[in-house]
């Protein structure tokens, strides 16, 4: 039995009080990126699997940072994976951003012409968010896709608020100077 007077040094020493405090805002992070409750507590309960297996290695301090770390390669795999079996489905994207997707996504209002216009800018911007760091381009999509706040996400990651302040800053510029 462990004692207050030597808390846990590492994941692996502290991981039901971790599980106990991050549960919820793991399953809130993953509901958001899937549709389903189920997959959202499977993926909760892989990341602390995940963590008990390394649990050894990782000082508490940075445990917080190191179990969303966790959950966003999780949720990454977990899409790639989805992608890759539902490929023959749908149309790929770079086929909708070049204009060769079997079908026309053009409204009764869009000319041809803005339809145009617009799948460029729109092949342009993901390609000026590939050019991004990953830490840059996760914490921008963090921001400004999924609507998180600034301090959450600093919290999530481990970083400060100024941190992910200028990590915004510089994809926002970044994406403006390639999509001028």
């Amino acid at each position: 039995m462990k004692s207050d007077l030597h808390p846990p040094t590492t994941i692996g020493d502290g991981l039901a009080e971790l599980s106990e405090r991050l549960r919820k805002p793991l399953m809130a992070y993953f509901r958001r990126r899937s549709a389903d409750p189920a997959e959202a507590e499977d993926m909760t309960q892989e990341v602390f699997v995940r963590a008990m297996r390394r649990g050894g290695e990782t000082d508490v301090r940075s445990a917080e940072a190191y179990v969303f770390t966790i959950a966003a390669n999780l949720a990454r795999d977990r899409a790639r994976t989805r992608a890759a079996r539902h490929a023959g489905r749908h149309v790929s994207l770079d086929l909708l951003v070049a204009g060769e997707a079997p079908f026309d996504l053009a409204s009764e209002d869009s000319s041809a012409e803005t339809v145009l216009i617009e799948r460029e800018r729109l092949r342009q911007a993901l390609a000026a968010l590939e050019e991004l760091p990953e830490r840059t381009r996760d914490i921008f999509i963090l921001f400004r896709v999924e609507k998180m706040r600034q301090a959450e996400i600093a919290k999530r990651l481990g970083v400060s608020v100024s941190a992910v302040e200028k990590h915004v800053i510089r994809a926002a510029a970044h994406l403006a100077r390639r999509l001028r």
